[in-house]
């Protein structure tokens, strides 16, 4: 059982490296997010375990928490769509939803107010990737 699943992952992966490379980005994301916490934790003086103190670490934290609650949303929506969809289209969607992530934490560090457009464009990336896998799954049961 164990090496037929070891074959199943060698097989999704060399048949969908976009959407590999594209969650090896994801994953780069969330590990800057976590340098620049604690970054800001050094830079503020806030001790761990606190998660609050000052304004800026804590938009640095918000950023951190939301990236990482919408990757956990996003990846396996992702690896479906590839799976069943595509890999060029689930690549490119997974990348859509990284940009916007990108903007989102930007404008969210800079000022708050302006996170909507980049938080807009994840969603709808998002939103585009689970419809497709949804449909994926349903037309494979309905055969």
């Amino acid at each position: 059982m164990q090496n037929e699943t070891f074959k199943l992952v060698e097989l999704a992966l060399t048949h969908l490296p976009l959407t590999a490379l594209t969650t090896l980005l994801i994953c780069l994301l969330m590990f800057a997010t976590s340098v620049n916490v604690g970054r800001a934790r050094g830079r503020y003086g806030i001790k761990a375990p606190a998660v609050t103190g000052h304004e800026m670490f804590e938009r640095a934290y918000r950023v951190q928490m939301n990236t990482l609650e919408n990757a956990v949303l996003l990846l396996p929506a992702l690896w479906l769509y590839a799976g069943f969809i595509g890999d060029r289209g689930g690549a490119v969607m997974g990348a859509v939803w990284l940009v916007g992530r990108i903007w989102y934490a930007i404008a969210y560090q800079n000022d708050p107010t302006k996170r909507g457009p980049g938080f807009g464009v994840s969603v709808l990336a998002f939103a585009g990737l689970a419809t497709g896998a949804l449909w994926g799954v349903v037309n494979i049961l309905m055969q």
